[in-house]
């Protein structure tokens, strides 16, 4: 039984009646100790200390809160049935810069057998795609999936279980056929397995922080740690594998849909504030855009007529010298402030400043030599730009002939191969010491030496 307390117990009914109007009070603005002390100071005159207004406030909370632990059952399930997935956040050091990172992390209830995947955001196309690859590397689809209450899946909650879903997580669902089911709100320890996951790689996977020039290094190394991870289970693993779906023949393509129309001249088109090149000759048509988490792909009818890395700024432009070919044969002139041309890396800049500005009247000998990528590959048409640059004698014609010379040189190499009827005749290869004694070789080698 507590002791009586004649400093505290006078306003024992007031302290009580604070305590108990915070429960109709923001959580965040609810009286703490030090605010009680202060009121009964301001409002009541108190002399005692503060150290024992929390004394006391701690006991008459005790009494009006009981604590009260919520059971928790212990949760199994068979091999292949259950899967959770949430998304995490690391810090790593990225091309020298600390930079916060996002985790798709999915763990197999059954085998404990992890997927992580890192991302720059928590796009629904990122999710999605974080879906797509889990789903290749398990080599299957679990049943069934918990996640918690994800905006990137939820349109609507509901009552209990129930939500009304996105649309692209309804074709998700239905391309892979598992089973989806959120947590209650606030009650994340309802998909604990994969909660605990996300600390678990922190410390075990990205303790210490690594330096990697690229997100692609990122995930080699955590597919790796994925893979160790996935050889510690390898008994339940197997009965696991067993468990799940099979995978639908063709991945789903997860990516945002968008159709608009190519009304701008300089033949772009815009998604989320930036925009992309695309062929001239398509000014003025309908195009479907295919946002994904690293690319943007532009169809035709079906057909693919772009694609682009992605960018996440705003107002950036993403030009492709090949979408422009037809526009720079109407304009040969504009070649000399195009931006298309001046964003051309090296060795295509130095041309431009030989061609364009140190002898302005040769800007047609700079066209048809970027004309050329209509018949060869960027690498191709580089590197001889390259060589006519080291000997000194940069031209159309003299660009063109070395790469006449080195498709005439593949060309004489790819025809050099034996027919298919002596391919696998073996010639026995003689020492050529053998000949010696013809050439009289060994009986002079062996006088000069005595």
């Amino acid at each position: 039984v507590d002791k009586p307390c004649p400093v505290m117990d006078p306003y024992r009914s007031v302290i009580a009646q604070w305590i108990k109007d915070d429960e109709r009070a923001p959580r965040k603005q609810r009286h703490t100790a030090s605010r009680i002390y202060h009121r009964l100071c301001d409002e009541y005159g108190f002399r005692g200390s503060e150290s024992t207004v929390r004394r006391y406030v701690r006991r008459v909370r005790a009494e009006l809160e009981p604590s009260h632990v919520d059971p928790f059952l212990v949760l199994e399930a068979d091999p292949g049935e259950m899967a959770q997935i949430d998304w995490g956040t690391a810090q790593v050091n990225l091309c020298g810069i600390r930079t916060t990172v996002h985790l798709f992390c999915m763990r197999m209830r059954y085998s404990k057998v992890p997927f992580v995947w890192a991302a720059t955001n928590e796009r629904l196309e990122t999710f999605m795609e974080g879906h797509v690859r889990a789903f290749s590397w398990l080599g299957g689809v679990p049943q069934r999936i918990v996640y918690d209450n994800l905006t990137t899946a939820i349109k609507k909650i509901l009552s209990g279980h129930d939500r009304e879903l996105s649309e692209r997580f309804v074709v998700l669902r239905s391309h892979y056929l598992f089973d989806a089911v959120f947590c209650n709100r606030a009650a994340a320890w309802e998909k604990g397995t994969v909660e605990n996951l996300i600390g678990y790689v922190r410390r075990n996977c990205l303790t210490p922080m690594p330096s990697v020039d690229s997100t692609e290094e990122l995930n080699s190394l955590l597919s790796e740690w994925c893979e160790t991870e996935r050889r510690k289970h390898s008994d339940e693993w197997t009965l696991e594998l067993n468990g799940l779906r099979k995978l639908p023949k063709e991945a789903l393509r997860a990516c945002i849909s968008k159709l608009t129309v190519v009304f701008n001249k300089q033949s772009l088109v815009t998604y989320e504030r930036n925009r992309y090149s695309v062929p001239c000759e398509f000014i003025g048509q309908s195009v479907r855009i295919d946002a994904f988490t690293d690319r943007i792909e532009i169809y035709s009818k079906d057909r693919l007529i772009a694609c682009h890395s992605r960018n996440y700024g705003r107002n950036h432009t993403s030009l492709q010298l090949e979408h422009y070919l037809t526009a720079l044969e109407q304009k040969p002139y504009a070649v000399m402030n195009a931006s298309v041309v001046r964003q051309l890396p090296e060795p295509f800049h130095q041309a431009w400043e030989i061609l364009c500005r140190q002898s302005p009247e040769r800007y047609r000998e700079l066209v048809s030599i970027l004309q050329l990528h209509s018949e060869y590959s960027r690498e191709q048409i580089a590197g001889a730009v390259r060589k006519c640059l080291r000997a000194g004698c940069l031209g159309f014609r003299e660009v063109k002939q070395l790469l006449l010379n080195e498709h005439d040189y593949r060309a004489r190499a790819s025809s050099t191969g034996l027919p298919a009827s002596v391919a696998d005749v073996v010639v026995p290869v003689s020492d050529p010491s053998s000949y010696d004694v013809l050439m009289g070789v060994r009986a002079w080698t062996a006088a000069s030496q005595h």
